[in-house]
């Protein structure tokens, strides 16, 4: 036990996800080292505390994380659990993520009380969700659907849903299945249908990289296919600038010494959208996802790119 520390501070959201998901890291870091003691530090942050307006105009993904890289700047925490897909894709530079366990079930999900899947949905029907990502796609495939904004942790989204203040919401499977409420899904969005987003269903964790100790203590919980996945998404994002105010998909697959993977980029009222998929060595994995992200460009993405900065400005 000397090359670990006695004690290790988690940092993390206090939503019951949050608090779940540092839950199953904090039982495996015990399991495997039953000598060192692990205590939870639950931080509210911005992006908890602001749900009346979406994510992309408030600040984006990075809401959800700052507060937790102060606590590990300033030695309150030695690590902070996060969802990989609330990860911005460039972290400051004294910071390491590094991947957790096998990836949960990356897909989006149905959720709705009447209706059995999207199709369903007769024209008008409500459609709750917080992510342009899932609204550009949706709107593509049915653009006879309405879709309005939905925040708050999952507990409050379903129980709008069952107010009846929507016909239907999307959702992560993997948070629904990590809380124990997979029974909710109606009907997991098909890749063809909903590409997720870059690293969904993928838990991280996030330390300071002059920590040697930690990167230590959690390598044994990288899962290779999982690990290669993460890296190939977040070089496609790292590409196509992805952040919440772009609707950006992508998921990788790896089979063996091979890695597929597919992404998307569009405009929020899903006029336009583009799509492509490549297929490599798992090896060049950064490579393959820079690679699509070139391709999704070249085909269309910087002229949505440029609609989109043309809105915001």
């Amino acid at each position: 036990m000397g090359e670990f520390p006695a004690r290790i501070r988690i940092a993390t959201r206090e939503s019951r996800l949050a608090l779940r998901q540092t839950e199953l890291v904090a039982a495996a870091l015990t399991a495997r080292l039953p000598g060192v003691a692990v205590e939870t530090l639950g931080m509210t942050t911005k992006g908890d505390r602001v749900l009346d307006r979406p994510l992309a105009e408030v600040g984006g993904k990075g809401l959800f994380v700052k507060e937790l890289e102060v606590a590990l700047d300033e030695g309150r925490a030695d690590l902070a659990v996060h969802s990989l897909k609330d990860v911005p894709m460039v972290i400051a530079p004294q910071f390491a993520l590094a991947t957790f366990g096998v990836r949960e079930d990356p897909h989006d999900a149905f959720v709705s009380g009447r209706h059995a899947a999207p199709e369903d949905l007769p024209a008008g029907a409500l459609v709750g969700t917080s992510s342009l990502r899932r609204e550009s796609q949706l709107r593509h495939a049915f653009p006879k659907l309405r879709f309005r904004a939905l925040r708050g942790n999952v507990n409050t989204r379903l129980a709008k849903l069952d107010a009846g203040e929507y016909d239907a919401i999307i959702l992560a499977a993997a948070g629904l299945n990590r809380l124990g409420l997979g029974a909710r899904v109606r009907m997991l969005l098909p890749e063809a249908l909903a590409l997720p987003a870059i690293g969904q269903g993928i838990l991280a964790v996030e330390y300071r990289r002059d920590r040697a100790d930690l990167a230590a203590l959690l390598a044994p919980f990288t899962d290779a296919a999982t690990e290669t996945a993460a890296r190939a998404e977040r070089a496609l994002g790292l590409v196509v600038e992805g952040s919440c105010d772009v609707p950006l998909g992508g998921l990788a697959r790896r089979a063996g010494e091979r890695l597929a993977i597919e992404g998307f980029i569009g405009l929020p009222d899903g006029t336009r959208l583009v799509r492509d998929r490549l297929e490599g060595a798992a090896s060049g994995a950064e490579a393959l996802g820079a690679e699509l992200g070139r391709r999704l460009l070249d085909a269309g993405g910087r002229e949505i790119l440029d609609i989109l900065a043309r809105r915001s400005a």
